[in-house]
């Protein structure tokens, strides 16, 4: 496996902030489903998600820059280090140091209690490596909730559910999905990272939606009902007589459901009052009469004059 810093494109000085952007900005560069059917591609992927998962873990990137593991998170050969666990312990404790450093021990004794081998009544235990990977959902996917497919490390697949009201960067955590352990230790993590799209018309605030949606001048004058797009499709609300640009309508329970069990949020629609595309004659003629009976100031209120 490459140089994990090379991988990712930053110096070995990085800070784990630095390392994450870069992974970031990768990971939604390559990611497969952006190439399908591209495999230079998913390969690619794979190994950027591999690097960021061990410069992410501040106590392999630490052994990795010291040459005690390699880019894969092996031992290194000639610095194999002897570890004792527990009866029953899932996670490594170090007792001792480097291969031949003061207890004694074989470079075989160590390799064989490495793999597994049962060495003095005891077996080596080490928990499987986790992996991060990102999904792209889309804005109403997140909202409502989704299955979404992710390529894995070792190029299987996995559907991912996408609870209702996910928000972007929400990171999911797959249990036993990561990396197979060792001597029978249990598999690592995968943690997933939800990437949510924009959306065209919404805007998220909490579990609220808010929309600005434009009206023409008889439905802001005279009032009516209107179309107005949901998360859950279209529905009818009613314009007030009089109203205005700015002027906000509350559809009740319309927003995103609450991820604690809660209320399900609600949606805003700001209404913007919009005239014709082409210049009318007869509303022009109507509003120069009008206009001579019914004058109004609307800029003296915001101290504009």
């Amino acid at each position: 496996m490459k140089d994990p810093y090379e991988l990712l494109g930053v110096p070995r000085s990085a800070s784990q902030d630095e390392v994450k952007r870069a992974y970031r900005r990768l990971a939604k560069k390559l990611h497969p489903d952006l190439n399908p059917g591209n495999k230079k591609i998913e390969q690619r992927f794979k190994e950027v998600a591999a690097a960021h998962s061990l410069l992410s873990n501040a106590e392999k990137r630490a052994r990795f820059d010291r040459g005690e593991i390699d880019a894969s998170g092996a031992e290194r050969q000639g610095r194999t280090y002897y570890r004792t666990y527990a009866e029953g312990e899932e996670g490594a404790k170090y007792r001792g140091s480097a291969a031949g450093e003061g207890f004694g021990f074989s470079p075989d004794d160590l390799f064989a209690d490495l793999f597994g081998k049962r060495r003095a009544g005891r077996t080596v235990r080490v928990r499987g490596a986790d992996i991060s990977y990102a999904a792209t959902v889309d804005f109403v996917e997140a909202a409502l909730g989704a299955k979404k497919r992710v390529v894995l490390a070792d190029g299987k697949t996995l559907d991912v559910a996408i609870p209702p009201g996910t928000e972007d960067g929400q990171t999911l955590r797959l249990k036993g999905q990561g990396m197979p352990g060792l001597g029978g230790a249990p598999p690592g993590d995968a943690f997933v990272e939800v990437r949510v799209q924009p959306h065209p018309t919404f805007t998220r605030q909490g579990n609220d939606i808010h929309v600005e949606l434009p009206v023409t001048l008889p439905e802001a004058v005279l009032g009516g009902s209107i179309a107005v797009p949901t998360l859950d499709g279209r529905v009818s609300a009613k314009v007030p007589k009089g109203s205005n640009t700015g002027s906000v309508l509350r559809l009740k329970g319309k927003g995103l459901p609450d991820r604690r069990g809660g209320p399900r949020g609600d949606q805003y629609v700001k209404l913007k009052v919009v005239l014709p595309d082409r210049p009318d004659r007869e509303l022009g003629e109507f509003l120069e009469r009008w206009a001579e009976t019914h004058p109004y100031d609307v800029r003296g209120k915001t101290g504009a004059t």
